[in-house]
């Protein structure tokens, strides 16, 4: 019952990300305050590019137009043309912040790479998240590299039938409890979360108390402990 791969997320499991998103959201709020005195602003923004995932995913494609969607309904749509186009570019700068690995992760990937398969397993826009990987320079340390619209048990179970030996002997880690940890704990594989200090609050669930399959860390480089003690009760 040895664990032999492990999947990582990668957006604020591996490098920054939201915080990118969080500079954006400011940008949004100073562009529109002399268009609409609506006091949640940010708010506002986050339901919409809630409400809009079933229709345009995740990532700074579906952000961008959120953005722009909000900006219409808080002004009543007068909102000029001039505006929109500074968000569409704020947008836009979300392809263009430097990618900055998270503590501890070179190390802990260059460590785990002797002893498991390692695999990748990330959701959002194809183009963004490729970039982001090709900048990081971390693509060599993965057997396979899964980029999906979403996460959830049954995206679990696929990744796992196509690239482990099953979930038995899987185990995923990444900073979203919603999305790294809940499903791949329904689908049979182990868990370990690795908590941002910025989280989307899409991505906020409870965590598993007392499951057998799940522990928390401080950073990625504990997470080879983690697995000593899981391997450790089988």
């Amino acid at each position: 019952m040895r664990i032999t791969t492990i999947a990582l997320d990668a957006d604020d499991t591996l490098w920054q990300n939201e915080q990118f998103f969080r500079l954006t959201e400011q940008r949004f709020t100073e562009l529109l305050k002399d268009y609409t005195d609506a006091p949640d602003l940010t708010d506002r923004l986050i339901a919409s590019v809630t409400k809009n995932l079933q229709f345009y995913g995740f990532g700074m494609k579906g952000f961008a137009l959120s953005m722009v969607e909000t900006a219409l309904e808080v002004s009543d749509h007068r909102v000029p043309g001039t505006v929109i186009a500074e968000l569409l570019a704020a947008g836009r700068e979300l392809l263009t912040y430097p990618i900055e690995t998270l503590p501890y992760v070179d190390q802990a990937l260059e460590s785990l790479q002797d002893r498991y398969r390692l695999i990748l397993v990330t959701k959002g826009d194809m183009f963004d998240q490729e970039r982001k990987l090709a900048a990081s320079g971390l693509a060599d340390y993965f057997a396979a590299i899964e980029i999906v619209g979403d996460k959830n048990a049954q995206t679990y179970r696929r990744i796992f039938a196509r690239h482990t030996e099953g979930p038995e002997h899987t185990l995923m880690a990444g900073n979203s409890l919603r999305s790294d940890i809940l499903p791949p704990l329904e689908a049979g594989a182990y868990a370990v979360y690795v908590p941002h200090d910025l989280t989307w609050s899409y991505e906020r669930a409870d965590e598993p108390e007392n499951h057998p399959r799940y522990a928390r860390i401080s950073h990625l480089g504990e997470l080879e402990s983690a697995i000593a003690r899981f391997e450790a009760t089988v």
